[in-house]
């Protein structure tokens, strides 16, 4: 109890010695507010940095849980702003976070990254660095050895973190983890992962020609750790996934959702591993059309792991553009394959089951099994599933770096930065599948022609060195991730 009234006693002198008294917000006593009611002592105040597009969604969902109080907004582009700033008009606004984290943080507790990709690492690594809890989007980072600085960093700032793939807190991921560890389907030795994505342009050329930046929009601010290069119209707010630059490609975009389930079943780690195939586009005369800076139409990957404690290794296949696995025998001609364009199946050595995105609609197969069997609940639920997934971040983030609620998080670093990891050991194949080496008057691909072997612990292509590149990215000049 001592403990307890301890932490209340701390966040009271944090929110007396703060600015936000100035700007309206003051320590109200449960009992005048009456019954019902949260006190502003009693909520976490967020810093949100990326405040339209997913960003306003997350921004929604903290502020539903009714313990969180949105104090400052920061976004690059204020036409991406208009809505939360009219939401959260007592929110003070800024474009750099740089400077909100400079000037605000004794105001800040916590703070919520949504802006594109290759930003994730530097503002979280900046929240975490003046010991902010953090809530990531999806992925948790560009590159790998991001995902293995913040995974560190969140111990050693002793924060709470979450990454944004909500399903992982959904009842379908525990349904699947409950039918496996009874042992219903044997020991899983292969899965498939598929989407339907990218529904944005890949295996595109650049446009050749820059278009007018818009006055709303901080483009240099925007480019943050990427190239400086031109801006060109269509870039924005959602096309840059497509870029490598900035994005992270289908896989990027969907696999912490729809691998999240795999991990957890089969508790995976590292992957040993990785191959890819991947849909190119034709030009002129037959001959293959080469845009780095862009991702493949299609891919499809194979990572493999080790299997832990006699299990067999696991080989997990994802494949994105529309590709989809062979459906199981045991699947009817008629029903649907996870949810029609995304979805996972798991073959085990004693039969298979499958799921769609978030893990949702889990099934046995044949989908006959599913209403037959009866397997206890032994893992704990997040009271409001998917949606939970928010309001659980913000009450860990009040109880506290090192609590059992960070510690149940359903996706906090530990678990998500290797989850990340392997996503993008899959865009690491990719992108070494089109290394180019002069050859005489011609180029050779190596990269297309070889499986890579991966170091997990030290991060490190063993067997191909020219694919260590695409492990860690050198950011522009005035940036850095300060590690």
């Amino acid at each position: 109890m001592k403990k307890k009234n301890q932490v209340k006693a701390s966040r009271r002198e944090f929110l007396k010695n703060s600015s936000l008294a100035a700007a309206g917000f003051f320590i109200v006593p449960r009992h005048v507010l009456g019954r019902g009611f949260t006190a502003p002592s009693d909520k976490l105040h967020i810093a949100a940095i990326g405040s339209g597009g997913k960003g306003e969604d997350d921004i929604n969902m903290f502020y539903k849980s009714g313990k969180a109080e949105i104090a400052f907004l920061c976004d690059v582009d204020d036409r991406q702003a208009v809505n939360s700033r009219k939401k959260f008009p007592k929110a003070k606004y800024y474009k750099d976070f740089r400077e909100m984290l400079s000037k605000e943080g004794k105001s800040i507790e916590a703070v919520s990254v949504s802006t594109p990709d290759h930003t994730h690492a530097v503002a979280a690594m900046a929240a975490m660095q003046l010991n902010k809890h953090v809530y990531v989007q999806k992925p948790l980072t560009h590159d790998i050895y991001e995902a293995r600085m913040l995974t560190e960093a969140a111990h050693r700032y002793k924060v709470v973190t979450q990454m944004g793939n909500q399903g992982s807190s959904g009842d379908g991921v525990r349904q699947l983890q409950e039918w496996y560890n009874a042992g219903l389907i044997g020991d899983v030795h292969t899965m498939y992962c598929y989407t339907d994505r990218p529904i944005w342009p890949q295996g595109v050329a650049r446009p050749a020609n820059s278009s007018p930046i818009p006055g709303e929009l901080d483009f240099d601010l925007w480019l943050g750790t990427a190239p400086k290069k031109d801006y060109f119209e269509g870039l924005l707010p959602f096309n840059w996934r497509g870029w490598w630059d900035y994005g992270t490609g289908a896989l990027g975009d969907m696999a912490c959702h729809i691998m999240a389930p795999a991990f957890a079943v089969a508790g995976l780690g590292y992957p040993v591993s990785a191959e890819c195939s991947v849909a190119t586009k034709y030009i002129e005369n037959w001959n293959k059309a080469y845009y780095p800076d862009s991702g493949p139409i299609s891919s499809h990957i194979t990572l493999t792991f080790k299997g832990k404690d006699g299990k067999p290794d696991v080989e997990l296949h994802w494949m994105d553009g529309g590709i989809q696995p062979t459906r199981p025998a045991e699947l009817g001609a008629n029903e649907m394959m996870g949810d029609g364009g995304n979805g996972v199946i798991f073959h085990g050595t004693k039969g298979k089951m499958m799921c769609g995105t978030y893990g949702i609609d889990p099934k046995l197969l044949p989908t006959s099994r599913t209403n037959e069997v009866n397997v206890p609940k032994t893992i704990a639920r997040v009271p409001g599933g998917d949606d939970g997934h928010y309001g659980a971040w913000v009450e860990a983030a009040m109880a506290g770096y090192g609590s059992d609620k960070a510690k149940n998080l359903s996706s906090h670093f530990d678990i998500a930065g290797p989850l990340t990891e392997s996503v993008l050991m899959g865009n690491l194949a990719i992108r070494s599948y089109d290394i180019r080496k002069k050859k005489g008057n011609d180029y050779d691909y190596p990269g297309r022609f070889i499986k890579l072997l991966w170091d997990g612990p030290n991060m490190k292509i063993t067997n191909f060195d020219e694919a260590n590149q695409f492990v860690k990215r050198t950011y522009r000049d005035g940036w850095s991730l300060g590690v």
